[in-house]
C-alpha cells in the first residue's frame, strides 16, 4: 500500500467504493487522514462500514464543513454532461475534487529513496486503443528483463494498492482519460501516447476535451520522456509541442502508417518490421510477424511504443526482442483462445469501438466476424470500406439486425452469442479465422466487456467438444 500523504489529521470525502475507491480510503487511512465515505449503492457502503470505515451522505447539510478534499472514483461525472451532485457540492464549498491517480504521485515518492543508487520510476501510458496491451507489454518486458515492476492503475491492481518502490523497480500504470482529466498530480518519469480515436465523448465535452484530458498527462507532469503516436493529427500536434527542436530525443516519434526521418529518436513498424533510428542512425529492428501474441498493425504499434519506453530506461534491443516472443497477450485483446481443424479462434471483445474493430479486422484473413452490441456516439458506417477480408458477419446484440443492415458485407443476424459461434462454426473451413471483434459497447446483453469475452469462449469451447 501507498499511504497518502499531506492530509494526516484531515477529513477527506471519498465519492464512489468500488476497487479505487476503497483503496484510497484505505490508503488515507493508513496516511493519517480521517476519510469520510459514501456511495449510492447500500451494498457497497455495508462493505465499506465493515471495514470500519464512516459512511455518510455528502449531501447532507453541512457535510463538507472541514473537510480538506475529496477523492472520486474515475466514473463519476465531475464537468460533462453534467458535474454529479456531490462534486457541485464540494466545488460550490471550495473543497478540491481529485482521485487516486492523484494521490498516488504526491504519495509514492519517499525518503528513503536517498539510499538507493536508481530511484523508483514510473511509466504511464495512455491512449484510445492499445493502452492496456502497451502497459502490460511494457511490464512483461521489465519483468523478463529482471527488473522489479509492478502494473496498476485501469490495469492490474489499484494504483494505492501496490508496494512501495524499491531501488531500481519501475510502476507501469495504464490511465484512461478519466483517471487523467482530474488528477491534480500527475508526474511520471516517462509517458506514452498511442493514439486517439473518438470515444466517451459524452463525458467530455466533445473530441477537444478527449484530447485535453489525454494531453494533461504530458503538459502537468512534465515527463523527462515522452513517446508518442503520431499516426493521427493530434499525436504529432502534441510530439511537436513537447519537442524543443528536431533533434529534441526527449519525445520519441512513434508510427505503423510511415517511415520517419530526421535526426530524432523515432521507433516504427513497416510490413510488420520494427525499427528504431536515432540521430539519423538505425539502433535496432525486430521481425514481429511471427509473435502470435502481437498480431496485426494496431499491435505492432503497441509492440512499437512498449519498446520505446523500455529503451528509454536502458533495455538493449535484445533484451525487448527476447521478451517480445514470449509475450502471452492479454485476455479479450486479440487473444487466440483455440486452433482446432485449420480454424483459428480470436477473442477481441475489448474492441467496443469502431477504431478498435477495424484495427482487429486488419490483423487477420478470411474472417468470419462475429459483431455487434450498443452502439457508440457515431454509428458504424466507418466500418463500411475496412471489411474487405470478411467473409460473413454474424451478428449479436438486441438491435442486431439495425446492426447488420449498416454493415457493407453478407451479415447473418444471430441476436445471441450462442447462436453467432454456432453458425461461424459451420460455415468455417481451414485457413479461416472466427473473430469477436464486436465494434460495440456490451451492455445490452452483459454487465462489460470481459463477460462477453468468456461468453464467446465458453461457446467455442462448447462447440470443439461437440
Amino acid at each position: 500500500m501507498i499511504p497518502v500523504k499531506g492530509f494526516s489529521g484531515q477529513k477527506v470525502a471519498v465519492l464512489g467504493l468500488g476497487r479505487s475507491g476503497l483503496a484510497a480510503a484505505r490508503a488515507l487511512l493508513a496516511g493519517g487522514a480521517t476519510p469520510i465515505c459514501w456511495d449510492d449503492n447500500p451494498a457497497t457502503r455495508d462493505l465499506a462500514e465493515q471495514e470500519g470505515f464512516t459512511c455518510a451522505d455528502l449531501l447532507r447539510h453541512g457535510a463538507f464543513d472541514d473537510v480538506a478534499t475529496l477523492v472520486v472514483s474515475p466514473g463519476i461525472p465531475h464537468l460533462y454532461p453534467k458535474p454529479n451532485p456531490v462534486v457541485a457540492a464540494a466545488l460550490e464549498a471550495g473543497v478540491p475534487v481529485d482521485n487516486d491517480i492523484g494521490l498516488f504521485f504526491r504519495s509514492f515518492a519517499d525518503q528513503d529513496w536517498g539510499k538507493f543508487e536508481t530511484p523508483p520510476r514510473v511509466i504511464a501510458v495512455t491512449g484510445s486503443n492499445g493502452k492496456s496491451t502497451t502497459a502490460a507489454l511494457i511490464h512483461h518486458i521489465l519483468t523478463e528483463a529482471g527488473r522489479d515492476a509492478q502494473l496498476a492503475g485501469n490495469i492490474g491492481r489499484g494504483v494505492l494498492d501496490i508496494e512501495p518502490g524499491g531501488d531500481g523497480s519501475v510502476v507501469v500504470l495504464e490511465l484512461s482519460s478519466y483517471q487523467t482529466e482530474l488528477a491534480r498530480a500527475l508526474t511520471p518519469d516517462v509517458a506514452v501516447f498511442t493514439n486517439l480515436s473518438p470515444d466517451h465523448l459524452d463525458r467530455h465535452g466533445g473530441i477537444g476535451g478527449y484530447f485535453a484530458a489525454k494531453r494533461r498527462l504530458f503538459a502537468e507532469g512534465g515527463p523527462d520522456r515522452a513517446v508518442i503516436g503520431v499516426d493521427e493529427a493530434e499525436g504529432a500536434f502534441l510530439a511537436g509541442q513537447l519537442a524543443e527542436g528536431p533533434t529534441d530525443d526527449r519525445v520519441i516519434r512513434v508510427s505503423v502508417a510511415r517511415k520517419l526521418t530526421g535526426p530524432g529518436w523515432q521507433v516504427f513498424a513497416r510490413k510488420g518490421f520494427l525499427s528504431e533510428y536515432r540521430k539519423g542512425r538505425q539502433a535496432g529492428s525486430i521481425d514481429l510477424r511471427a509473435i502470435k501474441g502481437l498480431p496485426g498493425a494496431h499491435n505492432h504499434q503497441n509492440a512499437c511504443a512498449a519498446y520505446a519506453a523500455c529503451r528509454s530506461l536502458g533495455l538493449a534491443p535484445r533484451v525487448i526482442e527476447d521478451a517480445l516472443h514470449s509475450y502471452p497477450g492479454l485476455p479479450h485483446r486479440s487473444q487466440i483462445i483455440a486452433e482446432a481443424d485449420g480454424v483459428t479462434y480470436v477473442n477481441d471483445s475489448k474492441a467496443t469501438n469502431v477504431d478498435s474493430a477495424i484495427k482487429a479486422l486488419s490483423a487477420f484473413k478470411k474472417i468470419r466476424w462475429i459483431c455487434g452490441g450498443l452502439e457508440k456516439e457515431g454509428g458504424i458506417v466507418a466500418l463500411n470500406g475496412a471489411t474487405k477480408d470478411v467473409l460473413r458477419a454474424y451478428v449479436i446484440g438486441r438491435e442486431a439486425a439495425n446492426f447488420a443492415m449498416q454493415l457493407d458485407i453478407d451479415a447473418q443476424v444471430c441476436t445471441t452469442m450462442e447462436a453467432a459461434v454456432a453458425q461461424a462454426v459451420a460455415d468455417s473451413h481451414p485457413g479461416e479465422t472466427i473473430l469477436l471483434a464486436p465494434a460495440a459497447a456490451s451492455f445490452d446483453q452483459y454487465d462489460n466487456f470481459e463477460q462477453r469475452g468468456d461468453d464467446f469462449a465458453e461457446q467455442v469451447k462448447s462447440q470443439l467438444e461437440d
